[in-house]
C-alpha cells in the first residue's frame, strides 16, 4: 500500500514537468521545488508567472544528489539542459537515506566537503556552469517537523558549505529560505509539517526572483 502512495504521489507531482521552448529558468531538485506543481502553485509555477515567461520544472518528489534512478537524481534531471538560470535545492534525500541527524559528517563531505570545492554538490554545479548557466542554490527552510531537533545542526553544516561553495564564483547565488520560513508560521507548511504549502512555495519563488530580476 505504502509503494502505491509513492508512486501515486509521483505520477501526480510529474505532470507538467519539462522545459518549453525558450525558457530562462530552469527547476530541478526535490520535492520542495515540485510541491504545489498539481495545484499549478510550485515554485516554477509562481516563478512563471511573476516573471511572465515560460518556466522549466524538471523537480521531482524523493530525487537525490547522489543516488535515485532517472529523473530520480537530480544531475540526470539537468542532463541535456541549457538555460540562462538554473535553480534547484538537493541534499535532504541523501541525508534521510544515508545517515541519521546525529553522524551526518561523512555523507556531508560525499555532497560537498567543508572547504566547498569538492564534492557531489559543487560536481553538479560546476558542470552547469561550464553550459553557460548561472545557478542559484536554494538551501532548505527550518520545517516545523525538524525545529528544535538534531537534525537542525546538520542542516546547519550543508548551508555553511554551500555559502563557501557559492563564494567561489559569482556566477553561483545561495539563496537561504530562512530568510522567508519561520517554523512557528504553520501557514507556510502543508499538513505534513514538512512541505511548503502554496503560500511557502510562493516565498521560495519569490527569494529566487530577487536573483534573477532585482528590484532597481
Amino acid at each position: 500500500m505504502r509503494l502505491f502512495v509513492l508512486l501515486s504521489l509521483l505520477l501526480l507531482t510529474a505532470c507538467g514537468r519539462g522545459v518549453p521552448d525558450g525558457a530562462r529558468v530552469v527547476v530541478a531538485g526535490d520535492s520542495v521545488m515540485a510541491w504545489n506543481r498539481s495545484a499549478g502553485a510550485s515554485v516554477a509555477d509562481v516563478l512563471a508567472a511573476r516573471l511572465g515567461s515560460p518556466v522549466g520544472d524538471v523537480s521531482l518528489p524523493l530525487a537525490e544528489v547522489m543516488g535515485g534512478v532517472g529523473p530520480l537524481n537530480i544531475p540526470n534531471q539537468l542532463d541535456g539542459v541549457r538555460a540562462e538560470w538554473i535553480v534547484l535545492d538537493g541534499g535532504a534525500n541523501d541525508l534521510s537515506t544515508g545517515c541519521d541527524c546525529t553522524d551526518c559528517g561523512a555523507v556531508l563531505d560525499r555532497l560537498v566537503s567543508q572547504d566547498g570545492r569538492l564534492g557531489a554538490i559543487p560536481a553538479l554545479v560546476s558542470d552547469l556552469r561550464g553550459t553557460g548557466a548561472r545557478v542559484i542554490w536554494a538551501d532548505y527552510y527550518t520545517s516545523p517537523r525538524y525545529a528544535g531537533t538534531a537534525c537542525a545542526g546538520t542542516y546547519r553544516q550543508l548551508e555553511m558549505r554551500l555559502g563557501r561553495m557559492a563564494a567561489l564564483d559569482p556566477g553561483v547565488r545561495l539563496v537561504d529560505m530562512d530568510d522567508v520560513f519561520d517554523p512557528g508560521d504553520l501557514s507556510l507548511f502543508a499538513g505534513d509539517r514538512l512541505h511548503p504549502s502554496k503560500k511557502g512555495s510562493a516565498r521560495i519563488a519569490d527569494l529566487v526572483l530577487r536573483e534573477i530580476a532585482p528590484v532597481p
